[in-house]
């Protein structure tokens, strides 16, 4: 079989499954292990798929964006253990900014450091900070329906007012070459100017965040930390070539 027919059929059994591991491409395509291996290696560098342990899965869509319900009830587990990690990582009398996401909204449950001011762009984030009587700001803007999330040119004009100690910024893909990228162009300038405006600036991502890619970029690799439950070692290795990586797998 040729290699471009090999390539033709994983795509096409790919758009049906989602997801496949090497075995099953054994059978559809009648050749050895090593072989498909090489295929996938292939089909990932031109971004057709990602690799993942055993198999690959297709790339989710450059504008798939799910709700913030939908979101709430993925990983629930491990975007807990994240987002303690992550909230471990502030100081008493810290600014922060807290982007929007279910991620991010996960961390103000432990969030217990004295004299801290939260400013962020999450609507959603409100009820659970004035809980704690942590002192809050909200930036101004449009309210996205889908996230909940204050965007548009009020909401970054009123950015330009704060100053941050640190911020956790919430993804929708990181990619080796292509950097931290979301769905949204206008929340992208969202997350990207909370970067340009903090001391420290970190990136909260669980395992299937790596490898993919979005629509709209808002930062390099080098330019924020990761926080993140990958595990595998060969992934973490890679990343770290270009920025520092916390995992809280191993904490």
């Amino acid at each position: 079989m040729l290699i471009s027919e090999r390539h033709r059929l994983i795509l096409d059994y790919l758009k049906e499954k989602e997801n496949v591991n090497i075995h099953e491409l054994v059978g559809l395509t009648k050749s050895s292990e090593s072989t498909l291996r090489r295929d996938l290696d292939q089909l990932e560098k031109q971004n057709y798929i990602k690799r993942v342990h055993g198999g690959a899965t297709l790339l989710q869509k450059k504008r798939e964006e799910l709700s913030m319900i939908e979101k709430s009830t993925q990983n629930l587990k491990e975007k807990a253990i994240l987002a303690k990690y992550a909230a471990q990582i502030i100081e008493d009398g810290d600014c922060v900014y807290l982007d929007a996401g279910t991620t991010t909204y996960q961390m103000i449950q432990y969030l217990d450091q004295k004299n801290i001011v939260v400013v962020t762009n999450g609507v959603d984030h409100l009820d659970a900070l004035h809980a704690k009587d942590i002192n809050t700001y909200i930036i101004g803007g449009y309210v996205k329906k889908a996230t909940k999330a204050l965007i548009g040119s009020n909401a970054y004009e009123s950015m330009k007012n704060y100053r941050f100690d640190k911020c956790f910024i919430g993804t929708n893909a990181i990619h080796f070459e292509l950097g931290f990228t979301t769905p949204d162009p206008e929340e992208a300038q969202i997350k990207a100017k909370a970067l340009s405006l903090s001391r420290e600036k970190f990136v909260l991502a669980d395992h299937t965040k790596f490898g993919e890619v979005s629509f709209s970029k808002f930062a390099e690799l080098h330019q924020a930390k990761i926080i993140t439950n990958e595990d595998d070692s060969m992934i973490l290795e890679k990343y770290k070539k270009k920025t520092e990586i916390y995992s809280s797998a191993f904490s």
